[in-house]
């Protein structure tokens, strides 16, 4: 347990330190001054490029979505995310001690054996994969859509959305996600840097006030036209439609695609709406309440 302590304590002074540096340095891997760059280039196209016209430059919850954007970026990682991750991982390698086992033995291959370019797309097609799958438990299991609501609860979308998300929603992901892909290895942090960064900018893009669909690229790559029906008032079915996060092309593949119609004026949001807190505590205190 003390070995456990005293990693959860170097987890969070690293990471606070690390993240000091962040906005205090600028060098090209700064996750701060991405996360900022990205944000204003895909506002400025919202203002450039708006699809729902009468949809306020602040639109309803602008503040909201944007406090939640760098609370779960940042804050949220240092308050959880480092520790678990770290912790996690400790209790892995103990685990598999037990049989004699490492982490390097249970790997299926390692993404350094690939050309850089193959490695960096097939770690971020595989990471996509697995995101979609669990999106889809999200919705499907009613505790996992409680925490999940929050994501929903926006009535006017926009870049920001995209990190509107309950804190165990983070919990969530970052459990079930680090079981597949430890079982691939040697993808190095400025790997992760720039699959992470792609995937963030594609997000931002998918809840932008943006009518883009991106031609014949609409069955690879998940775009704002798609991903407004996912966040429908009116579903498909009952546990919605349109899961992917980067990719579109695992809706399509597993038939979960639902593009009825030009999506830009449909509401939002989900049927019991009227029970959902519009403030923040209240909002990450909800599953558990619920």
């Amino acid at each position: 347990m003390k070995k456990y302590l005293e990693l959860i304590l170097h987890s969070y002074s690293g990471y606070f330190n690390y993240l000091k540096s962040e906005i205090l340095f600028w060098k090209w891997d700064n996750y701060f001054y991405g996360l900022l760059l990205i944000s204003l280039a895909v506002w400025l196209l919202e203002l450039a490029f708006p699809w729902r016209k009468n949809q306020p430059i602040f639109r309803k919850d602008f503040w909201l979505d944007l406090f939640y954007m760098f609370f779960n970026f940042f804050l949220l990682n240092l308050l959880l995310l480092i520790a678990l991750s770290n912790v996690t991982e400790a209790l892995f390698n103990d685990f598999l001690s037990l049989f004699g086992l490492q982490l390097t033995s249970i790997q299926l291959f390692s993404l350094s054996e690939l050309p850089k370019p193959f490695g960096l797309l097939l770690f971020f097609v595989l990471s996509d994969f697995v995101q979609w799958n669990i999106h889809r438990l999200l919705h499907r299991i009613p505790f996992l859509w409680n925490i999940h609501k929050t994501h929903h609860s926006p009535k006017q979308m926009g870049f920001a959305t995209q990190f509107r998300y309950n804190w165990m929603e983070a919990v969530v992901y970052k459990s079930i996600q680090y079981i597949p892909l430890i079982l691939i290895g040697g993808f190095a942090l400025e790997d992760v840097f720039v699959v992470h960064f792609i995937a963030i900018t594609i997000g931002h893009l998918n809840h932008a006030n943006i009518g883009w669909d991106y031609g014949v690229l609409k069955y690879i790559f998940n775009n704002p036209k798609m991903h407004i029906w996912h966040h429908s008032k009116i579903l498909p079915s009952k546990y919605g439609a349109n899961f992917g996060i980067s990719l579109s092309v695992w809706d399509y593949i597993f038939k979960t695609h639902h593009i009825p119609s030009d999506g830009r004026d449909i509401e939002l949001g989900f049927s019991d709406e009227d029970e959902f807190p519009q403030d923040f505590l209240q909002q990450e205190l909800y599953p558990f309440k619920k």
